[in-house]
């Protein structure tokens, strides 16, 4: 059990926070709940209800897969879903390539899954009917199917985790909230047979190659939701300011403007306002001349938007090696290692790795002069865990003399606090994390800068051949959450500085020598000539500058002290980052625990403690770190 700054209580394995039904984090309490749950204790995973989404399949997801593989799969085959037919295929590729490096090629067989929203109260069969006599202007809703082998998991689940291209928890939901209550199991000779796309129909299939999957278990419980999902959404949009269902288009133009910087009002959590076509547009607050919102591209997730960055790159430009620079989120350096031809990593991310960067180039263009050395750099600003901020205005430089794209991940600063886009050619973001703040939705964001060398070609091929495969009802939520970002923001960024600032003066840097705490990570300590030379100044007006985010990461004298100072935080505890409430998580554990000792040459420790401060009462969460800290030295005298 877990108790928040705030008092409240959450169970092992529960949604953070309490009753949250498509929560994006999950309450690990204490340090041997997060080793548990990497070892596969089952005390730990069985008492999971819930996780990050890209890691822990949601069991609403699970809930469809398993109605899908009922009704098209064979014995042995499990299966993973997708909203498009693209995301689908590039999932069928990455097995067959992956497996087939292994040994033992897996070709998955895709089914497309046309669902009419009049088979449950039609009590209808899954059927593939020519003459549903449905109203032509129902939607329909479009799943795309993926079958392999039970023992081809590892490679599915694999893409489902890098790309984030799997479907969300809600369109899940929605799907089976139109499905009869009891779709019976499918014959063999329906489940078999190839059969052709059929529009506006009530079910549509379309097969293509075959393979089979297992599919993770069914968690034992949810949470409990005594609602039906109509009389959520009403609650939500009469009481909790959500716009309607059918506003989704309007969503998406007035995230797309949030994200681009054109408002000129950006009005209370109550407005309304900022999608509708006639609302009031002024210049970017991007520090780019001409950004609009059609420079604003939204994805189901943060790592979504990485992945099709890095699929743009590989689509515009000569084909070469990528660089992740610095130590990144693992997910990122995954999708460079394994889509295209491979990347270098430069881990520390210090301007001694930018010497290094330099003498890379040199060899590739050595090697083959001709070819254009790098495809695309990758960087986070700042890094997550240890808060590194690169040399950016150096690594623009670089790529313009060479002609690579540089891709600045913005999640951890912000782009209230920092000014990225002048220096990129494509900035990218969560907006999972702090830009909605709720820990109720997945995002993500990708913008392009006009200004850019690339900019020409980037814009061509995305508005050819982008996808828009952020959900309705998540765009929505979305929407909702982020009305106040920018007033969040600033709380956060006031009281992570001053939990930053005590935490430090207990530490040998911070004048106390036989404290507990080692060091502290955070963009005011760590490389702050390069964060600050892109921190938002505001000379009018310098109490509106930009702050230093709501992210750090703290390291202690022992593993005991870490381990008790994390045990004893009176925070929410769990993966994710960006809460309006305070988040903590044992970083290394979650993310690097088959690499522990690969993590620390890199100065990231199995130890390290991370922390997501949120909007709470100041004098509330120094007390919540004071008591913690008393917990670390005491177990270091013992």
């Amino acid at each position: 059990m877990t108790t928040s700054a705030n008092g409240a209580e959450v169970p092992l394995g529960s949604p953070v926070p309490p009753f949250t039904p498509h929560a994006v984090s999950v309450s690990l309490p204490t340090w041997r709940d997060n080793v548990g749950y990497e070892e596969g204790d089952k005390r730990v995973i069985d008492a999971m209800v819930c996780g990050y989404p890209r890691f822990f399949i949601n069991p609403k997801i699970t809930k469809l897969a398993q109605i899908c593989e009922q009704k098209f799969g064979t014995q042995g085959e499990s299966s993973m879903l997708f909203p498009t037919k693209l995301v689908a295929e590039q999932c069928r590729s990455f097995i067959h390539h992956r497996s087939s490096q292994d040994g033992k090629p897996v070709i998955a067989r895709l089914i497309q899954l046309l669902i009419c929203p009049e088979d449950k109260a039609n009590q209808g069969v899954l059927v593939n009917s020519d003459d549903c006599g449905c109203n032509a202007s129902t939607p329909l809703v479009d799943l795309h199917i993926a079958l392999f082998p039970s023992d081809a998991f590892s490679y599915a689940k694999q893409f489902w985790q890098h790309s984030g291209g799997g479907i969300s928890s809600r369109l899940a939901e929605h799907c089976v909230s139109l499905l009869p209550e009891n779709s019976p199991p499918s014959s063999p000779a329906l489940t078999h047979r190839y059969v052709g796309k059929v529009s506006n129909r009530h079910y549509s299939t379309k097969e293509k190659f075959a393979s089979p999957i297992h599919s993770p278990p069914l968690a034992p419980t949810e949470p409990v939701e005594n609602l039906s999902t109509d009389q959520s959404f009403y609650l939500e949009e009469r009481y909790g300011r959500n716009l309607p269902q059918t506003s989704a288009s309007f969503a998406k133009r007035a995230l797309r403007r949030r994200i681009a910087g054109v408002l000129v009002r950006e009005g209370s959590f109550d407005d309304l306002s900022a999608g509708d076509q006639d609302a009031k547009i002024g210049p970017s607050r991007r520090g780019v001349d001409g950004v609009s919102e059609h420079d604003v591209y939204l994805y189901p997730c943060g790592m979504n938007a990485i992945f099709n960055a890095h699929q743009l790159a590989m689509s515009v430009l000569p084909q070469a090696k990528s660089v992740c620079f610095g130590f990144p989120y693992t997910d990122t350096l995954k999708i460079l290692q394994k889509w295209g031809p491979g990347c270098h990593f430069l881990g520390h991310g210090l301007d001694s790795d930018i010497d290094e960067l330099e003498k890379i180039i040199k060899e590739e263009i050595a090697n083959n002069p001709s070819k254009t050395p790098l495809l695309a750099l990758f960087t986070e600003f700042p890094s997550n865990p240890l808060l590194r901020s690169a040399d950016l205005p150096r690594l623009r430089k670089l790529a313009d003399e060479h002609g690579f794209l540089l891709v600045v991940d913005e999640t951890i600063g912000n782009f209230t606090n920092v000014d990225v886009l002048p220096l990129a050619d494509v900035v990218v973001s969560s907006l999972t994390k702090v830009f909605s703040g709720a820990s109720n939705v997945m995002g993500g964001s990708l913008v392009l800068n006009p200004q850019g060398k690339h900019y020409s070609k980037l814009k061509t091929h995305l508005d050819n051949n982008y996808e828009d495969n952020l959900f309705d009802q998540d765009a929505i939520f979305l929407e909702r959450n982020s009305r106040d970002f920018q007033r969040r923001v600033k709380v956060i960024d006031a009281n992570a500085e001053a939990v930053c600032e005590f935490l430090r003066s207990q530490s040998p840097t911070g004048g106390s020598p036989s404290g507990v705490v080692k060091d502290v990570y955070y963009p005011k300590y760590v490389t702050p000539n390069h964060y600050e030379r892109c921190r938002i100044k505001d000379k009018a007006s310098p109490g509106e500058n930009g702050g230093f985010g709501g992210l750090f990461s703290v390291t202690f004298t022992s593993p005991a002290a870490s381990h008790a100072f994390y045990d004893a935080l009176s925070c929410y505890k769990g993966p994710s980052l960006g809460t309006n409430f305070t988040l903590a998580s044992p970083y290394a554990i979650l993310a690097h625990f088959t690499e522990l000792d690969w993590a620390a040459q890199y100065g990231v420790e199995a130890d390290l403690v991370r922390v997501s401060v949120g909007t709470e009462d100041i004098t509330t969460l120094l007390a919540s770190f004071r008591h913690a800290l008393k917990a670390a030295e005491a177990a270091t005298t013992h």
